[in-house]
């Protein structure tokens, strides 16, 4: 009996587009979308999300980044040695610790053995496997040099993740002392504070202005905990729906890049994740069109995605590379210097790389200089705050001897 599937496919243009299509099995369907001219991304059945004929697999543990950079090396090793596609993939899925994860390769070595390549069967998991990983995959496929892609797939995310930890434990000291400040911020708001306005109360007396603030902020957290609860959550609601949009992805990330000293951090960040992405594609024979449209989709910017696309466009319009990168404000000339030296002599990806580990290092270099300038930041920061809230308390102590009088 047929059953409809709803399908998510790319066509020859790159544009995603679904809809429905009935068949047998998934595998069907797959091959049907195939003799189209698609490249399949995702199908499931429509009438039933937990069916057994449905490749797209339920929410469950997440596969971070760390398992598919294992992953990587590991297959790149077994195909190295000699082993099969499906019998190096029975194995990672055995040894596979990650439940979830271990399915989507039980599954990915399935299709393989039913005759898909394997960057198709990777394609129907977006949510495991990204753009970047897909096209390198199918990249090496086509030059037979998949053990080597997938070894520079390992180490771009290997790099990548470096630099994000780094970043990640800079900025854990300044958050917990930014929580503590606001820990104590609302302990002194809630229990200390009304404890000096009773006092204040049985000695009568005008308040100082900062008291009264502060007397004020105290009944209304106090009183109206719920509201400021609500509003939160509404306004985290808010953000969240409005950085979804292309005009809020566009006017955030311009904000990011724009912040003082944080936003050069941004910038330089930006630009390695770029160079890194794009000479990763091109090294493994990614056509540079199609690698300038998955750095676009990768940039996790939507600022350099846009400078990104107006340079593909003009590429294809047959511009070099360098020409509509020198045009934004988002790249150095040095970078544009250093790309516009690669497409000259050839070694694109060689000098795309190198200034990826420039940057790498830059914003390492950086990172440590922010944290050890951010601590003692932090400090007078929470100094200013309690000290603010201890002044504000004690200025109506300089009437306390008058009014006792």
């Amino acid at each position: 009996m047929a059953t409809t599937f709803a399908y998510k496919v790319k066509d020859k243009k790159g544009k995603v587009t679904g809809g429905t299509l009935e068949g047998d099995s998934v595998n069907t369907v797959v091959t049907k979308l195939r003799q189209m001219g698609y490249t399949v991304l995702n199908v499931k059945a429509k009438s039933n999300k937990s069916s057994v004929g449905s490749i797209t697999i339920g929410r469950k543990k997440k596969v971070k980044g760390k398992d598919i950079t294992v992953f990587s090396r590991q297959f790149a090793t077994m195909i190295n040695s000699g082993l099969s596609l499906t019998k190096s993939l029975n194995i990672l899925s055995d040894q596979t610790e990650n439940p979830r994860f271990a399915e989507v390769i039980g599954t990915v070595q399935k299709d393989v053995e039913s005759g898909q390549t394997l960057s198709e069967s990777l394609a129907k998991f977006p949510d495991v496997f990204s753009v970047l990983f897909i096209n390198m995959v199918r990249a090496g496929e086509t030059g037979g040099v998949l053990d080597t892609t997938l070894m520079r797939v390992a180490e771009h995310y290997e790099k990548d993740m470096a630099i994000m930890a780094k970043i990640k434990s800079a900025m854990t000291y300044p958050i917990v002392m930014f929580i503590t400040a606001m820990l104590i911020v609302f302990a002194m708001i809630t229990f200390v504070v009304p404890v000096f306005v009773g006092m204040f109360a049985q000695l009568g007396g005008d308040l100082p202005l900062p008291t009264k603030v502060l007397v004020f902020s105290s009944n209304f957290v106090r009183n109206y905990w719920y509201t400021v609860i609500i509003m939160v959550i509404v306004g985290r609601y808010a953000f969240k729906k409005y950085k979804k949009t292309s005009n809020g992805r566009l006017q955030l990330d311009k904000i990011k890049l724009r912040l003082p000293v944080f936003g050069l951090l941004f910038t330089k960040l930006a630009i390695a994740r770029f160079t890194r992405t794009f000479g990763t594609l091109v090294s493994s024979g990614v056509p540079i069109l199609q690698a300038m449209d998955i750095v676009a989709d990768t940039a996790n910017n939507e600022v350099i995605a846009r400078t990104v696309k107006r340079a593909r466009t003009s590429i294809k319009e047959g511009e070099t590379i360098a020409k509509p990168l020198s045009e934004g404000t988002i790249f150095p000339p040095m970078v544009v210097q250093m790309i516009s030296v690669g497409e000259e002599t050839g070694a694109l990806d060689d000098m795309l790389t190198k200034i990826a580990d420039f940057y790498d290092d830059d914003v390492g270099a950086m990172v440590e200089s922010l944290t050890s300038l951010i601590e003692p930041l932090m400090i007078v920061v929470m100094g200013i705050i309690v000290g603010g809230i201890l002044i504000s308390l004690y200025l109506p102590m300089f009437k306390l001897i008058t009014l006792i009088n």
